[in-house]
Protein backbone atom coordinates (compact mmCIF):
# COMPACT_ATOMS: atom_id res chain seq x y z
CA UNK A 1 0.00 0.00 0.00
CA UNK A 2 1.47 3.77 -0.46
CA UNK A 3 1.39 5.47 2.66
CA UNK A 4 -0.46 8.77 3.09
CA UNK A 5 -3.33 7.76 0.55
CA UNK A 6 -5.51 5.55 3.00
CA UNK A 7 -8.17 7.15 5.45
CA UNK A 8 -6.88 5.83 9.40
CA UNK A 9 -9.16 2.93 10.82
CA UNK A 10 -9.63 2.48 13.94
CA UNK A 11 -12.33 1.28 16.56
CA UNK A 12 -15.49 2.87 16.47
CA UNK A 13 -18.90 2.16 18.22
CA UNK A 14 -21.82 2.13 16.13
CA UNK A 15 -24.74 2.99 18.49
CA UNK A 16 -28.65 2.18 17.41
CA UNK A 17 -30.94 3.87 20.06
CA UNK A 18 -34.01 2.35 19.01
CA UNK A 19 -33.20 -1.12 19.51
CA UNK A 20 -30.50 -0.46 22.39
CA UNK A 21 -27.94 -2.06 20.44
CA UNK A 22 -24.43 -1.38 20.20
CA UNK A 23 -21.40 -3.04 18.08
CA UNK A 24 -17.72 -1.96 18.44
CA UNK A 25 -15.87 -2.66 14.86
CA UNK A 26 -13.04 -0.57 12.89
CA UNK A 27 -14.56 1.90 10.53
CA UNK A 28 -12.75 5.09 9.40
CA UNK A 29 -15.78 7.41 10.29
CA UNK A 30 -14.94 10.61 12.62
CA UNK A 31 -17.24 11.05 15.49
CA UNK A 32 -17.28 13.68 17.86
CA UNK A 33 -18.85 11.80 20.60
CA UNK A 34 -17.33 9.18 22.56
CA UNK A 35 -18.95 5.84 24.87
CA UNK A 36 -17.46 3.93 27.49
CA UNK A 37 -17.25 0.16 26.21
CA UNK A 38 -17.84 -2.86 28.10
CA UNK A 39 -14.18 -3.54 28.47
CA UNK A 40 -13.61 -0.07 30.11
CA UNK A 41 -12.25 1.67 27.26
CA UNK A 42 -13.71 5.30 25.92
CA UNK A 43 -14.43 4.90 21.99
CA UNK A 44 -15.99 7.25 19.14
CA UNK A 45 -19.72 6.68 18.81
CA UNK A 46 -21.30 6.78 15.88
CA UNK A 47 -25.03 6.63 15.96
CA UNK A 48 -27.40 4.84 13.48
CA UNK A 49 -30.74 5.72 12.17
CA UNK A 50 -31.09 1.72 11.83
CA UNK A 51 -29.48 -1.69 12.13
CA UNK A 52 -29.95 -4.86 12.39
CA UNK A 53 -31.12 -5.04 15.22
CA UNK A 54 -34.15 -3.02 14.83
CA UNK A 55 -34.50 -3.59 10.30
CA UNK A 56 -38.07 -5.34 10.01
CA UNK A 57 -35.55 -7.44 7.14
CA UNK A 58 -33.51 -9.28 10.00
CA UNK A 59 -36.03 -8.84 12.83
CA UNK A 60 -39.03 -10.59 10.91
CA UNK A 61 -41.35 -7.85 12.21
CA UNK A 62 -43.00 -5.04 10.30
CA UNK A 63 -43.79 -1.87 10.86
CA UNK A 64 -47.51 -0.58 10.39
CA UNK A 65 -47.90 2.21 8.46
CA UNK A 66 -50.19 5.01 8.29
CA UNK A 67 -52.26 4.28 4.68
CA UNK A 68 -55.51 5.67 5.84
CA UNK A 69 -53.72 9.01 6.33
CA UNK A 70 -51.56 9.26 3.29
CA UNK A 71 -54.65 8.07 1.22
CA UNK A 72 -57.00 11.25 3.13
CA UNK A 73 -54.24 13.43 2.28
CA UNK A 74 -54.37 12.13 -1.46
CA UNK A 75 -57.77 12.61 -1.63
CA UNK A 76 -57.68 16.74 0.07
CA UNK A 77 -55.33 17.13 -2.77
CA UNK A 78 -56.38 15.28 -5.93
CA UNK A 79 -60.14 14.80 -5.40
CA UNK A 80 -61.53 11.95 -5.14
CA UNK A 81 -60.44 10.30 -7.95
CA UNK A 82 -56.63 10.91 -9.98
CA UNK A 83 -56.69 13.01 -13.07
CA UNK A 84 -56.55 10.52 -16.08
CA UNK A 85 -53.17 10.37 -17.89
CA UNK A 86 -52.99 10.20 -22.12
Amino acid sequence: MRPGIHPVSRPVVFRDRAADFRLLTHSTLDAQDTVEWEDGNIYPVVDVDISSASHPFYTGTSRIMDTAGRVERFERRYGRTAPARH
